[in-house]
């Protein structure tokens, strides 16, 4: 008899979100927008977003109370397991909330963390995915062990002078041993990534002769599909969020530009916790030491600008803000409106809009790599022969000109 396979039922979810006065409205509905996109990429069905409006963050519980009762009689009608936050919360918050609403609370590291587990297909990937876990778990740990503490002071409360037999300090004990433990496993990771990308560089020189491209960009703008046509490989793709995690290199040819090695990026987020990026710096490192950058922009998108700033943010961070850039705006197929496509160039002066998947558009696109590649050769060849002029000046004698002359 055969058995068949049915994908597993997705897990439903309520979002919640906290504007104060001094967001930006606008960004606020794409940031939530974004968090439903999350929410599904990790598998989840999103049932509701309940939004919270206040002037600052609640200390204990990040939104109000109220609010929260209110978000615990949906999910109790919906049978529903799971709260997730769209902002990173502090371990006291998430205990708070959890007690308050009696059920699983997720915040916005969290669910990135998950959907990376999820996407995670290399060694490498796996290594940072668990790195960044545990730099997530470690300041968690003081929580994690409070109750024990807590009954040690109950006992030493209802004892005569001492904390009880048995009780002495079980907590403190416990989490110092998990704290150790959580340190090694980190210093572990570490040294693994560090052999990983000893390796990674020597590969590279192997390949130093050629021009590096890379493809960085928000996440879901269709990088994967522009190494796909640029190069003819088949890299995976998906209109998901962070569908790529793992960094794929593929060398090609460019007519009149020469042989060139193109590297895909994992996609940025707006609001990415600083751990993450920390985590992830090992394969973002194509990124530095590539030639060109290839910023890719989602023509369709509504919030050109502000990606386009978090794409800044994350370059600037990462010390490649002033590498030699071209702009690329992909899913030209998608903008209808020729309004909206000279709005465009005029903003972005000197882009290339494309489709991945227009034949005529892939031309103009490395027509324009081409162009790009050959100043980069040509600056290259300079830099060389001043390289080698001056290894042998230094290399005479100190007194050679003067003899000369």
């Amino acid at each position: 008899m055969i058995e068949l396979q049915y994908p597993p039922p997705a897990e439903k979810v309520v979002l919640s979100g906290l504007c104060t006065r001094t967001t930006d409205k606008a960004l606020f509905e794409e940031d939530m927008q974004e968090m439903v996109m999350l929410c599904r990429t990790a598998g989840a069905e999103v049932l509701h977003t309940f939004v919270q409006r206040m002037d600052r963050p609640n200390a204990s519980t990040f939104i109000g109370q109220g609010k929260l009762l209110e978000i615990k009689q949906y999910m109790v009608q919906k049978r529903c397991g799971a709260l997730i936050m769209d902002s990173d919360l502090s371990p006291g918050q998430i205990r708070n909330i959890e007690e308050l609403i009696q059920a699983k609370v997720i915040d916005r590291s969290q669910l990135i963390l998950d959907i990376f587990a999820q996407h995670a297909r290399t060694n490498e990937a796996r290594i940072q995915v668990e790195l960044a876990q545990l730099k997530t778990l470690y300041p968690r740990l003081t929580h994690a062990w409070s109750h024990l503490s807590q009954q040690a002071g109950t006992a030493g409360a209802h004892g005569s002078g001492g904390l009880g037999i048995g009780t002495r300090g079980p907590g403190e004990k416990q989490l110092e041993v998990d704290r150790r433990m959580v340190q090694k496993k980190i210093s572990d990771l570490n040294r693994k990534l560090k052999k990983i990308e000893s390796s990674r560089i020597t590969q590279r020189q192997s390949r130093s002769d050629s021009v590096r491209l890379s493809l960085v960009g928000y996440t879901n703008v269709g990088k994967s599909s522009l190494l796909n046509a640029l190069s003819g490989s088949a890299v995976l793709v998906e209109n998901k969020l962070f569908a790529t995690l793992d960094t794929a290199t593929k060398k090609t040819f460019i007519p009149g530009g020469g042989s060139v090695i193109i590297s895909d990026t994992v996609g940025f987020l707006r609001k990415l916790p600083h751990h993450l990026v920390a985590s992830f710096r090992s394969t973002l490192e194509v990124v530095n030491e590539a030639d060109i950058l290839l910023i890719v922009m989602d023509a369709s998108s509504a919030w050109i600008d502000q990606q386009y700033a978090t794409v800044n943010e994350v370059l600037a961070e990462l010390g490649a803000a002033d590498k030699e850039r071209i702009m690329i705006f992909n899913k030209a197929d998608l903008v209808h409106n020729p309004f909206d496509r000279k709005k465009i160039s005029l903003a972005y002066p000197g882009s290339v809009l494309v489709s991945a998947f227009n034949y005529d558009d892939m031309a103009l696109l490395k027509e324009t790599i081409r162009e790009t590649v050959t100043g980069v050769n040509r600056e290259k060849q300079k830099s060389a022969i001043i390289t080698r002029e001056t290894k042998l000046a230094s290399k005479l004698p100190a007194n050679f000109l003067y003899k000369h002359e």
